[in-house]
């Protein structure tokens, strides 16, 4: 069986909406997915044509039916048989994840960039490293008496279980 799934809506693009698709079609271990982006007017739409047995193409409409990309906002989901060739859900999965790493690489060179600025811009004076070695001292006495008392606590707790 296969068919043909329009999502329309105002907001339906750039909001995860094909590997929401996806992951739903491995779920349902539906051997055929192709997926596309269209905007038919003014309105966008995500096309899905799908193809295996009808069980499962009736429980992956209805889960596409009730849930979203969270992003995303649907106006309606309708569906038709469909006649024409269907891709491998294994090559949409190839696809997202191209479209995925294409889209995260430019964020994370922007990241990597902004790092860089960062770091150059916090450098460690000896100013700060006199500071940072004060307050150490300031805090190990405190700090120094608190182990001691602990450790003379765990010495006494072992006594009194008998344990040496």
């Amino acid at each position: 069986m296969k068919l043909k799934i329009k999502i329309t809506g105002p907001n339906v693009h750039d909001v995860g909406y094909r590997v929401f698709l996806l992951k739903n079609a491995m779920n349902l271990a539906l051997p055929g997915l192709s997926t596309y982006n269209w905007e038919e007017s003014g309105q966008q739409e995500v096309i899905a044509l799908v193809e295996g047995d009808q069980a499962r193409i009736a429980s992956f409409l209805q889960t596409i039916e009730k849930n979203k990309p969270d992003l995303a906002e649907v106006s309606k989901v309708t569906s038709e048989p469909y006649d024409g060739d269907v891709g491998r859900t294994s090559e949409v999965a190839m696809l997202c994840a191209f479209v995925q790493l294409d889209k995260a690489i430019p964020l994370l060179l922007n990241i990597r960039d902004d790092m860089k600025v960062v770091r150059k811009n916090t450098a460690v004076t000896p100013q700060i490293l006199d500071e940072i070695k004060g307050m150490r001292e300031d805090i190990q006495p405190g700090y120094g008496m608190h182990f001691r008392q602990v450790q003379s606590d765990v010495r006494a707790i072992k006594e009194r279980l008998g344990m040496q």
